[in-house]
């Protein structure tokens, strides 16, 4: 899983949160990125997004990326390929309406790959992005130390998998302690969140 590097000066890493906007959480790891001066894409969740627009159009304001995770986050292989589709103009169509932006990103939920889902994204123009390196910020392995450990493994060129949404299984609360040391470190690392470039090639999870 590789990333089209850019030009060697600053090695870049490529921070992205998956799930929200979540009224609780976004606005914290907002917080905690812009007092790291850091860069984020968030992957968001279309009916999420409908319900937390001021919270939406804040995320691009702060100078972040948005992605479109589908409008309801349903698993890829539960649906016919009709609402399969429908899923990902829905997701990017929520967007598209609060921020007046089309999505430049897609991330299918769970990361699990379907071909109608990929052509419905390429055919609005949206790069498929996955990861290199998940933080696992979620399920019974979610606590703040064993994601500590997994971030403390990103490399220059990762794409690194958080998550800000709070429902389900994920644990932000775990992430958000942990996240502001992570921040720091990369920043004494010399390794610089950045925002994804068009090139970004889609990426196998780890």
């Amino acid at each position: 899983m590789t990333l089209e590097k850019q030009a060697a000066k600053a090695p870049h890493v490529y921070l992205s949160f998956d799930d929200g906007p979540d009224p609780r959480w976004t606005p914290r790891i907002l917080d905690m990125l812009a007092q790291a001066k850091a860069r984020a894409t968030f992957f968001m969740v279309g009916r999420l997004a409908l319900e937390q627009p001021a919270l939406v159009r804040r995320v691009l304001s702060d100078g972040h990326a948005l992605g479109n995770h589908t409008f309801s986050h349903r698993h890829p292989w539960t649906m016919v390929a009709s609402a399969a589709r429908e899923q990902v103009r829905a997701g990017a169509a929520a967007i598209a309406d609060i921020t007046g932006q089309a999505a430049q990103y897609f991330r299918p939920p769970h990361g699990r790959l379907r071909r109608c889902m990929t052509e419905e994204a390429e055919l609005a123009g949206q790069q498929l992005v996955l990861w290199d390196r998940s933080a696992v910020d979620w399920g019974p392995f979610g606590s703040a130390r064993a994601i500590a450990r997994r971030l403390g493994a990103t490399r220059a060129g990762d794409i690194v998998l958080m998550h800000d949404g709070g429902w389900g299984i994920n644990h932000p609360a775990q992430l958000t302690e942990v996240l502001p040391a992570y921040l720091a470190t990369l920043g004494r690392s010399g390794l610089v969140p950045a925002l994804p470039r068009v090139e970004l090639l889609p990426q196998r999870q780890q």
